[in-house]
């Protein structure tokens, strides 16, 4: 249903059934959408930032790897939640010869979220783009 106006989520006794565009309905087992659609029906319970890097470089002490995922423990950092880094590469198809791309994030705490993906970004420098 990409790109089509949503007229109507259809739901039957209580649960979603499918979703009505131009007079017809695509039936579903589960709704995957943006809460918009659903103001009435959901509730904001967090935040996560979420800083993508462009880098020139693997992540240091990866040996080099064109992939790897870091967990940073919450207990390290002082946090209630852990901070994850995801790293990927030109193998991958998804960035330049020689570039890597860096996605950094973690759920919010405080008011300055940018503050709280720092060790993190730290573990990234140089970051060509952020």
């Amino acid at each position: 249903m990409l790109n089509k106006p949503i007229e109507e989520i259809v739901i039957e006794n209580g649960k979603v059934v499918g979703v009505k565009s131009e007079g017809e309905v695509a039936r579903c087992k589960q709704l995957i959408c943006d809460p918009s659609y659903v103001s009435d029906r959901v509730t904001k319970v967090g935040q996560v930032i979420r800083v993508i890097c462009i880098l020139s470089h693997p992540i240091k002490n990866t040996n080099d790897a064109n992939s790897c995922q870091i967990i940073i423990p919450q207990n390290q950092v002082n946090r209630k939640s852990d901070i994850y880094v995801c790293m990927i590469s030109s193998a991958h198809n998804v960035a330049a010869q020689g570039k890597y791309i860096a996605i950094a994030s973690t759920t919010v705490e405080t008011p300055e979220p940018e503050k709280e993906i720092k060790p993190a970004l730290d573990l990234l420098e140089p970051i060509e783009q952020k």
